[in-house]
């Protein structure tokens, strides 16, 4: 049986061999209970400096259960999945050889879209990958559960409507006149936890226009971080940003994540079609 990191990569994204080894972490809850993964409960990471975000960055709680799986496989987690494109190109083999994964090619992926016009293909993708693909579609990705008011790109249809955000600062739903819906958030440190055993071989891609920089801090900070072994994160503008992170707090989150043995190549872009 081939290591998690014996997964060999090809075409413009290859693996960093030389990447730290991750390794869990397990801390005790404020109840005492044992938590893969949680340093603490629902915390208010920074000061708010303007941005409306609809829940604060939760590290984790003793409901959080971690998975009974013992066979460790690929885990791809697609955060910003559209159609479900980016998931093809990991079929495809643009992020390694699917066929090199551990336990002998065996991989999950989890899909997760806000924008309710890709409910659909999100679930022909399920239909046509039974077991092995899980959709949450209209649900957008963040750092704790709640519901949270979705900005539509209604104007960028060559893109695939690809400015969708949950930011009203964004130049692509302000061009759109702000036409919204209201979708519930999932918890990526949650995901991470409940989804991932330390064996597998864990990408996660993150292109969510803006949310990243209310994320990523949140994540850097809690051991489920060192779960993921690649992470591809396309970085907006810090405008698009809602929770306040600057500059500062944005490069010392991904400085943290690679201490964690993270591997996040530079200047990623998710295809659009």
């Amino acid at each position: 049986m081939a290591p998690a990191h014996a997964l060999l990569a090809v075409g413009l994204l290859a693996v960093a061999t030389a990447a730290p080894t991750k390794t869990a972490t397990a801390q005790l809850t404020p109840d005492g209970s044992n938590l893969r993964g949680a340093i603490s409960n629902v915390t208010n990471f920074h000061a708010l400096h303007g941005g409306v975000i609809p829940c604060m960055c939760d590290l984790g709680t003793s409901l959080w259960t971690a998975p009974k799986r013992t066979v460790p496989e690929c885990i791809f987690l697609d955060l910003g999945a559209a159609d479900g494109n980016t998931f093809r190109d990991f079929l495809d083999g643009r992020y390694g050889i699917v066929a090199n994964c551990p336990s002998g090619g065996k991989y999950e992926a989890t899909l997760v879209e806000a924008n309710p016009r890709f409910n659909n293909a999100l679930q022909q993708e399920m239909t046509k990958h039974p077991g092995a693909v899980h959709s949450k579609f209209a649900t957008a990705a963040y750092m704790c559960e709640a519901t949270t008011t979705f900005y539509l790109d209604t104007k960028s249809v060559k893109e695939n409507y690809w400015g969708s955000s949950m930011s009203a600062n964004h130049v692509d739903t302000k061009r759109s006149g702000h036409v919204q819906v209201t979708v519930p958030t999932v918890n990526i440190l949650k995901m991470l936890h409940e989804t991932t055993i330390p064996g597998d071989y864990v990408i996660l891609k993150m292109d969510i226009e803006g949310a990243e920089w209310d994320v990523l801090p949140c994540l850097a900070n809690s051991p489920v971080a060192s779960l993921i072994d690649r992470l591809l994160v396309e970085v907006h503008p810090i405008q698009w940003g809602n929770a306040g992170t600057t500059q500062l707090q944005f490069d010392t989150a991904l400085n943290q994540l690679r201490a964690k043995g993270v591997d996040i190549p530079s200047d990623y872009h998710s295809q659009t079609l």
